[in-house]
């Protein structure tokens, strides 16, 4: 399990250097989509190697760049940071750490979640045909984790209302009884436009919020400017998730985090995920069959 050290940054090496690494490690495979450029798998460093969240961020401006001259193929980049909250444009004050621990503001969708040892993160970044389907783009990347999870023995759905990709808690028929609990609701309200479950700031339409600790086990965030894609997926490993314990994850407060590890009761490393997350999504961008929009 990876531990939880201060906030830090990978060993101090330029971008030159790097790019010698990430050449070594370029991976290509057919098209994401019919007719397109060969897809490349770039390592940019992982473990020791983790890249600093901004660094990462700049190479991938300049990749996003690269990619809408047609100067390059479709480009994934895949890596590993060092312990780091990031937070959407969505994110609200009372989501960020109560403590004070910096957050970097991104220009991504969704909202505040944190990245660091023992999570894989993908940033695809992708030239979408037209007219760009946003929900397309979020949903494929949702299957690829979904057959990813799904190899590994691990039962993981979507969730209605939310991206990413879950593993559903307990209906709400099997909960256990909660002896002494007593909450206080407005007598204005009758019992058929309340539902004490979904009880907060969090309550949207989701089935989320009728079980008892669904858990996100993988996030999606994503841009796209100018028909390319940037961001991208986290998906946890073997992390220490405590660091979720600090900040209101995604802005989901009825629901709970998880990963491989956890649910396996194993040590899942991130190098034993790596190559079966880029095979599925590599299936994936390659097919041509719609996935569901609406969840």
């Amino acid at each position: 399990m990876a531990g939880a050290p201060p906030r830090g940054s990978a060993p101090n090496r330029t971008w030159a250097e790097k790019e010698l690494a990430v050449t070594a490690v370029t991976i290509a495979s057919p098209g994401s989509v019919p007719g397109s450029p060969a897809l490349r798998y770039v390592h940019l460093g992982f473990g020791a190697d983790a890249v600093d969240y901004e660094e990462a961020w700049q190479e991938q401006r300049r990749v996003h760049a690269a990619r809408f001259a047609d100067e390059i193929p479709d480009t994934c980049l895949m890596l590993e940071h060092p312990p780091v909250y990031t937070a959407g444009r969505r994110t609200a004050d009372s989501e960020r750490p109560l403590d004070g621990t910096p957050v970097v503001d991104v220009d991504r969708g969704g909202k505040i979640t944190w990245h660091g040892p023992g999570q894989l993160v993908g940033y695809p970044i992708l030239k979408l045909p037209r007219p760009v389907d946003v929900i397309a783009h979020v949903r494929r990347l949702e299957e690829a984790l979904l057959r990813t999870c799904a190899e590994f023995g691990v039962e993981t759905t979507r969730v209605e209302g939310r991206s990413g990709v879950w593993v559903l808690g307990d209906p709400v028929d099997q909960r256990p009884a909660l002896g002494g609990l007593k909450l206080d609701f407005d007598p204005r309200l009758e019992d058929e436009e309340f539902d004490a479950r979904l009880n907060g700031p969090e309550y949207a339409p989701s089935n989320a919020g009728q079980r008892r600790e669904d858990r996100k086990l993988a996030a999606i965030g994503v841009r796209i400017a100018k028909g390319v894609t940037m961001h991208g997926f986290s998906l946890n490993c073997n992390p220490d998730n405590t660091w979720f314990d600090r900040i209101v994850p995604c802005g989901i407060r009825d629901a709970g985090v998880t990963s491989l590890s956890e649910e396996l009761g194993r040590d899942v490393p991130i190098s034993e995920v790596l190559p079966v997350v880029e095979r599925h999504l590599r299936d994936v961008l390659e097919s041509s069959v719609p996935l569901p929009r609406a969840v």
